[in-house]
């Protein structure tokens, strides 16, 4: 059995049906949304970039928010492979007490980056000629501004009142910001249907846009300000793009390249509990998703992918955790090999599943 599922959108799938991908197809690579559950991403992530089959054409875009933002991040590094594996054991060995609030937790954040991410390579990593950063974050308005617990609360609970309702009223509470590398803003910034503002990156803003994705609402404190942006509170960049919440490749022989921890396409955080909420078919045309197996996730140190819940599980017994999520990314290993097999072997063709 294998230990991955690849589904595609119209577009995609037609393309490969037909014989026509190549990994030069491929414009965009999404980050989403995850918190631990990237852990599995990992083995497919360095796979693709030890065998450099991105960006070899034309640079591709890493749209990344939240979780996404810190693997992506460490893509554009000098020494990638080893940034990466340096923000994987950092991440693991991150522990929590009872005693921690939002303040505390985004500092432990704040050196977790300083950990994989050096200051003096930030000019090469903007700089990258294969690779351009998108990251999302989103700037809090109204209530949810506040780091008053309880107003905070407040403005959260109405927000998942009046996004229930409609999805485009969560932008009564959460702007959408892009920040971005390279000399232009990515094209589906200037797209008509993109809401939201697009802001360059630079080494002032780099490290604070990453904590910003990564600053959960009520667990992790926001950040203040970002170099070069609207003054304001910047949260998790998951809030109005969990897994997948607009258009990214335009073109009828673009795709995007989706690494997900499951089937399920959540387009924004507050709609995890909103099970008829699903992301546009517009949005999802040129996509080409992969995922793992059931068979695969049974595998995984308690049959289940790698989850925030395990902080907690486990807080009396960090040594666990960290051994259950180090197992779990040597088991993911093999899934980027396993891609790029179907790929070049063209047993892509008849594996693939419509979305």
């Amino acid at each position: 059995m294998s230990d991955i599922v690849v589904r595609a959108g119209s577009s995609v799938f037609d393309m490969i049906k037909d014989g026509g991908f190549d990994w030069n197809r491929i414009t965009h690579y999404i980050g989403p949304g995850a918190g631990p559950r990237w852990l599995i991403a990992s083995g497919f992530d360095l796979t693709l970039l030890g065998n450099e089959v991105l960006g070899n054409r034309a640079p591709i875009t890493l749209v990344g928010s939240s979780a996404g933002a810190l693997r992506f991040a460490a893509w554009i590094q000098p020494e990638y492979e080893k940034s990466y594996r340096n923000l994987i054991e950092a991440y693991i060995s991150m522990t929590f007490s009872r005693r921690d609030d939002s303040g505390s937790i985004l500092r432990a954040i704040s050196t977790l980056i300083n950990d994989y991410i050096e200051d003096d390579a930030l000019p090469f990593a903007l700089a990258s000629k294969r690779y351009r950063l998108a990251i999302i974050t989103a700037r809090a308005r109204n209530l949810t501004a506040s780091e008053r617990a309880l107003l905070q609360g407040l403005g959260m609970g109405a927000a998942f009142l009046f996004n229930a309702f409609s999805h485009v009223m969560i932008r009564l509470f959460f702007q959408r910001v892009i920040f971005y590398g390279g000399a232009i803003p990515p094209q589906f910034c200037l797209g008509k249907g993109f809401k939201g503002k697009f802001v360059p990156l630079d080494v002032v803003n780099f490290k604070h846009v990453i904590m910003a994705s990564s600053s959960i609402p009520l667990v992790v404190a926001g950040v203040r300000d970002i170099y070069g942006a609207q003054n304001g509170i910047y949260r998790d960049g998951g809030l109005t793009d969990y897994h997948l919440n607009q258009r990214y490749a335009f073109k009828e022989d673009e795709v995007t390249l989706l690494f997900s921890h499951q089937r399920r396409i959540i387009p924004g955080w507050m709609d995890k509990k909103l099970t008829y909420r699903k992301p546009l078919g517009e949005n999802l045309e040129n996509i080409l998703m992969v995922y793992p197996s059931e068979e695969f996730v049974q595998k995984l140190p308690g049959g289940k992918v790698p989850d925030r819940q395990d902080f907690k599980t486990f807080v009396n017994d960090p040594k666990t955790r960290m051994e259950n999520w180090r197992k779990a990314v040597k088991l993911s290993e093999t899934l980027g090999d396993e891609f790029l097999e179907m790929v070049a072997s063209g047993k892509i063709r008849t594996i693939v599943k419509k979305m």
